[in-house]
């Protein structure tokens, strides 16, 4: 007879054994597996949405360079059932075999694209050339990178895998070990009081624990808002307009890449010849955001007003850094995305090394707060014991 522990191993009992021992590794790796592509799904999502509508900006130029509309070649390609394009690519065929032109459809397939590569779009069939938007809408969907690199710094990790474990801990110290607790060094301290320190943390009535939670919960919006995307921001815009576009606004890197998007669209076209105040408004359009498009009403009410262009689009920016460079472009009488084309290169690099930086704080915040947690608990702890010693040892 061989035996392992007080599993017996031989005769008939071995074969239902080694079975279920197989199916208990199995279902081990099953859940092991699951769990880490479900990180890297979730870590990987604005990669995939922006891979989506840079495939889509592929067939598009291919179609206008082979000579079709771009409604042509959105069906031409769809025609080919290939998956990798998703299935809202081919609803949006759908809609445009049923006579909607490409705005039409896009607006009845809403999550194909981000909204800014969808105005800015827009904005490229008002000036006949969708082509020379294609460049904005590159440059905008490769800002995928730096939000991922920036979840890669372990904030997802630390939101979806400690603190699930640590959001119930205050929970499970509230209602059932500090009641216990209590009781068990009352009876052995003699109603003596315990430490100040051990009372603060383990009391009811603080604040402490309520707190360790509210930090908690607050870690996980954000990490739902990096899920959710533009599906979240869509909702949150439907329910409070200038709330997410305020907020995005008030991030360093989002307000550079959306000045970077509002004068690419711009400088487009004024080399398209737009009339101004149109340009400022369809330029304020593509950024989608409430903040950038009161700013160029602001603008276009200084162009009503006889204002030069230069000195009116100081509305956008208090810097006037903007100002003073599309006063140089203007200075040449055209080529302004040019002209502009090595301060939206500036304003890519400076986003990506705050986004990175906030990135990284908040990673090192996260776990030095976790760190003082635990360390608070474990204080409290041996401080009571501490307290218990001495008065065992003076009795």
């Amino acid at each position: 007879m061989i035996g392992f522990g007080q599993i017996d191993l031989s005769g008939p009992e071995l074969i239902p054994t080694l079975i279920l021992v197989i199916l208990a590794l199995a279902v081990w790796l099953g859940l092991t597996f699951g769990a880490l592509y479900l990180i890297y799904f979730l870590l990987t999502l604005p990669m995939r949405r922006n891979e989506r509508a840079r495939l889509f900006l592929d067939v598009l130029e291919l179609g206008i360079k082979d000579g079709r509309t771009p409604e042509e070649s959105i069906i031409a390609a769809s025609t080919s059932r290939d998956r990798s394009l998703g299935l809202r690519f081919h609803l949006l065929a759908t809609c445009l075999e049923r006579g909607r032109t490409l705005s039409e459809a896009l607006d009845e397939v809403p999550r194909l694209l981000p909204p800014q590569v969808t105005a800015m779009l827009r904005a490229g069939q008002k000036i006949g050339s969708l082509g020379k938007m294609f460049p904005a809408c590159r440059r905008l969907l490769a800002d995928g990178i730096s939000q991922v690199r920036g979840a890669l710094n372990y904030i997802l990790l630390l939101a979806f895998v400690v603190t699930p474990f640590a959001l119930g801990v205050p929970l499970v110290i509230k209602f059932k070990i500090i009641p216990s607790y209590i009781a068990v060094f009352g009876d052995m301290m003699g109603g003596a009081q315990l430490p100040a320190f051990t009372r603060f943390v383990f009391s009811t009535d603080s604040y402490f624990l309520e707190a360790l939670g509210c930090f908690f919960v607050l870690v996980w919006l954000l990490a739902l808002a990096y899920i959710g995307g533009p599906r979240l921001r869509a909702w949150v815009h439907g329910i409070l307009p200038d709330l997410s576009d305020r907020v995005l606004y008030s991030l360093p890197w989002r307000r550079k890449r959306l000045h970077r998007d509002f004068t690419a669209v711009l400088a487009v076209l004024l080399d398209a010849e737009v009339p101004e105040a149109e340009a400022v408004r369809l330029a304020g359009d593509a950024t989608a955001n409430l903040v950038i498009q009161g700013r160029a009403q602001k603008v276009r009410d200084a162009l009503g007003r006889g204002i030069k262009l230069t000195e009116a689009i100081r509305q956008m920016e208090r810097a006037g850094e903007f100002q003073w460079r599309l006063t140089n472009a203007l200075h040449r009488g055209s080529g302004f995305l040019k002209a502009l084309a090595g301060w939206h290169d500036a304003l890519d690099a400076k986003a990506f090394q705050q986004e990175q930086t906030a990135a990284q704080l908040t990673t090192t915040a996260l776990v030095l707060f976790n760190g003082v947690v635990v360390s608070s608990v474990v204080i409290a702890v041996f401080l009571a014991l501490i307290s218990l010693l001495n008065r065992a040892t003076l009795w």
